[in-house]
């Protein structure tokens, strides 16, 4: 299960009720019964100016950041990222961390480590996006041998380069067969014990259990992508194969968005409109949608029959297109993507 708690979802600028784009993306085993919240790893998806401040009203904790992904180099994506990673390091953290970026994000964090005499005391893993994808290379996080997250990336188009992550977590338990151990008479013992640990056994009369041969493995795999800044969702078809959910920008929607293209030919933001992101959604056969990054221009209340841009705006722009599960997202919502139900189980919890 994958747990999404939004925290910035406005455009460029912040809002009274949006900071600027950040998603937090708890992995969960459901197997790990004994796991504690405190030792939930998590990702975040982008850390825009205020993001650690943001986190001060979850309970996620910066000592259990296992990678930050940071989608392109636009300030309400990365401006927050110093001040994260400075947060981290005076609460103690000494656990490497795993940080996938373009390439330009290593140089701006060099500049600011230079002039304010950053220190950190736990070693950044980078990655850069640039260097992945010229050698197709994924990005794996083996939390324990059980539990497994992995990070695709793929180029998006904006104007900057920009990139989407399928974050994919497969987790599993072995189970006994007890029903064949007791067939071939081996009676509850410890045994049994290091037969599920996955150890083979040699009897008493030199005869080799192994362990496969009596465990059954029951596997729960999901998936999410999310997207950067993007005006052409269709780039994303190849990862949203096998995925349960797609979180996209819709910055605007398609009148708004068409105004600004004509008001100034020159200039094209390279943004999604919430039309547009459905119709590729609907397309693609996305059954589950989160839209977020909008435009400060629309306000947060849902109201159809208000002149003012309003959620309903987008929402409204979306369904021409799309008819699958919407949700457009707030600062603080919170999701559960369970893959072990099916490929439309997606859950609304609430917010903070």
């Amino acid at each position: 299960m994958l747990k999404l708690t939004f925290l910035g979802t406005s455009a460029g600028v912040p809002t009274k009720s949006r900071n600027v784009t950040a998603l937090a993306v708890e992995c969960l085993n459901p197997f790990d019964n004994s796991a504690s919240k405190k030792k939930r790893p998590w990702l975040i998806i982008d850390c825009g100016e205020g993001t650690q401040h943001q986190l001060l009203k979850t309970n996620l904790s910066v000592h259990q950041l296992a990678a930050i992904c940071i989608t392109h180099v636009h300030g309400d994506h990365c401006y927050g990222l110093p001040g994260l990673l400075a947060s981290a390091a005076m609460s103690g953290r000494t656990a490497p961390l795993t940080l996938i970026a373009p390439k330009a994000i290593a140089k701006f964090l060099d500049a600011v480590t230079l002039t304010t005499e950053l220190y950190f005391p736990f070693a950044i893993e980078f990655l850069a996006i640039e260097d992945l994808l010229e050698q197709d290379k994924t990005v794996d996080l083996p939390f324990s041998h059980y539990h497994q997250v992995t990070i695709d990336i793929n180029a998006l188009s904006h104007r900057v380069a920009s990139f989407g992550f399928g974050i994919s977590q497969v987790v599993t338990k072995n189970m006994l067969n007890k029903e064949k151990l007791l067939e071939n008479s081996i009676k509850p013992s410890e045994i049994w014990g290091k037969l599920q640990q996955g150890f083979d056994v040699t009897l008493e009369n030199n005869q080799v259990l192994k362990a496969k041969d009596y465990l059954i493995t029951e596997k729960i795999k999901t998936k999410i992508v999310v997207a950067g800044d993007n005006d052409t969702p269709s780039l994303l078809a190849k990862t949203l194969n096998d995925a349960n959910l797609l979180v996209h920008e819709a910055t605007y929607s398609s009148d708004i968005l068409a105004k600004i293209k004509t008001k100034n030919l020159d200039f094209d933001p390279m943004h999604s409109s919430a039309l547009e992101v459905g119709r590729a959604a609907e397309t693609l056969g996305v059954k589950n949608l989160i839209l977020t990054h909008f435009s400060a221009r629309y306000q947060g209340f849902d109201d159809e029959m208000s002149t003012t841009p309003n959620m309903a705006t987008i929402r409204l722009d979306a369904r021409q297109s799309y008819q699958g599960n919407l949700w457009l997202a707030k600062d603080f919502a919170q999701y559960l993507v369970d893959g072990a139900k099916s490929m439309d189980a997606v859950e609304y919890l609430g917010q903070v």
